[in-house]
Formats: C-alpha cells, sequence, structure tokens
C-alpha cells in the first residue's frame, strides 16, 4: 500500500505545487487499478475518472516521443483522430515497458503530472463535461480530485475529441470489458486505422451532487 510519503505520490504533489495547486490525495487500502475500481473507491460517475495512457511515435532523430492521453473512464482512444491532432502519422499505444521508463511510474499509477520527462499531453473533451474529475497519484491506489480546467492547465494538456464515437466503441468490444481498463493506463484495445500508421481548482472535492449522480496512469 502506497502512504503519501511514497516517493511517486510526492513527484505528483510536488510537480501540481510548483503550479500553484495543492493536491488532496487520496489513499487507499486496495488498489484502484482499474477505472471502475476507482470510480467506486470515490463514490463517483466512470466518466469522472481520469485515464492516463501513454502512445508513442517516432522523433526527429528516430528516438521514441511520447503522447500522453487524458481519457475519460469508459472512453477508447480513436488513434486516427489522435494522429490528426499530434501529426504523428505513425503514433501507437506504448507497452508497458515504454510506459514505465517514458513516464517514470507503473502501470495502473500513471498521472497526468510528474513524469520523469516532459511529456505532451492531449486531453479528452469529454472530461470537461464534469465539475470535477479523478487522476491517478503515481500508484495504483493514490488518486486526486481536480476540477477539469485545473487538470488542464497542470498538464499543460490540448482538448481534443479523441475518443472513438460510441457506434465505434460497440463495434469494438466496448461495455463490459471497460472494467479491465486501469485508470493510470489501460490494456492496449485502443483501435488504429492503416491511416493511423502503426499498431497517447486542485483540492477541491467532488460535489454531492457529483458523487450522487455518479480515474492513474496509467500507469
Amino acid at each position: 500500500m502506497a502512504h503519501p510519503d511514497h516517493p511517486a505520490v510526492r513527484r505528483v504533489v510536488e510537480a501540481a505545487a510548483r503550479k500553484g495547486v495543492e493536491l488532496e490525495v487520496t489513499i487507499f487500502s486496495e488498489s484502484t487499478h482499474t477505472a471502475e475500481d476507482a470510480a467506486r473507491a470515490v463514490g463517483a460517475e466512470l466518466g469522472q475518472i481520469v485515464k492516463s495512457l501513454v502512445f508513442v511515435a517516432l522523433g526527429a532523430e528516430r528516438e521514441l516521443e511520447p503522447v500522453l492521453c487524458l481519457v475519460s473512464g469508459p472512453n477508447r482512444v480513436d488513434v486516427a483522430q489522435l494522429a490528426a491532432v499530434t501529426g504523428k502519422a505513425d503514433i501507437r499505444r506504448a507497452t508497458a515497458r515504454e510506459a514505465n521508463e517514458l513516464t517514470g511510474y507503473v502501470i495502473g499509477g500513471i498521472p497526468p503530472i510528474g513524469h520523469a520527462r516532459p511529456i505532451r499531453a492531449v486531453m479528452d473533451d469529454d472530461l470537461t463535461r464534469f465539475t470535477t474529475v479523478w487522476a491517478a497519484a503515481g500508484t495504483p491506489n493514490a488518486v486526486f480530485p481536480v476540477p477539469p480546467a485545473t487538470l488542464r492547465i497542470l498538464a499543460n494538456a490540448t482538448v481534443a475529441p479523441i475518443a472513438e464515437a460510441p457506434e465505434d466503441a460497440r463495434e469494438a468490444g466496448v461495455g463490459s470489458a471497460q472494467g479491465e481498463i486501469p485508470a493510470g493506463q489501460a490494456d492496449s484495445g485502443e483501435r488504429a486505422t492503416p491511416d493511423a500508421g502503426a499498431n497517447a481548482a486542485a483540492g477541491t472535492s467532488p460535489t454531492p451532487g457529483a458523487g450522487a449522480a455518479a480515474q492513474n496512469a496509467g500507469a
């Protein structure tokens, strides 16, 4: 079980503090490794959970350039759309090892900030529908609430429609399978198309309405 002073959690908290944001991190006794686990733990809608998904593309010197996608819990990334947004035709999902090496965090706990290196971020516009969303805080059992606008600023993210259309998601078998997707880096399963190239005020608790109506990484 992670502790608030766990090095991974501390890196996330310190990254937010450098931008003047104080995070309220919640540590659970059990893992919130999947988006559904996180939603149940915090009493939120699945859509309020931020999945941190790492994608990669080749850079100018053939090195891997990471792109972090901050995605609403039930959604899947449309890789062709992501390629259009980033201008990276060869973009693909990172392997678990690549994600760990590029972010410094393990699958299930990848946060939107505090990475081992600067990472370009793209944020699912569906997250902006909520007052508060929940993201991984560096370990599979640590999360923090944050308004979407603050999340965008913290991650220096571009907000864009990167989710598959609902009918595409149904065809791809989304639904109950979403429960198997970690909040802090989902398992592979985002659908690429041939055009996409190779197979990316903090401290605010959710309002009673948000919880009644109802995330980290990925790792």
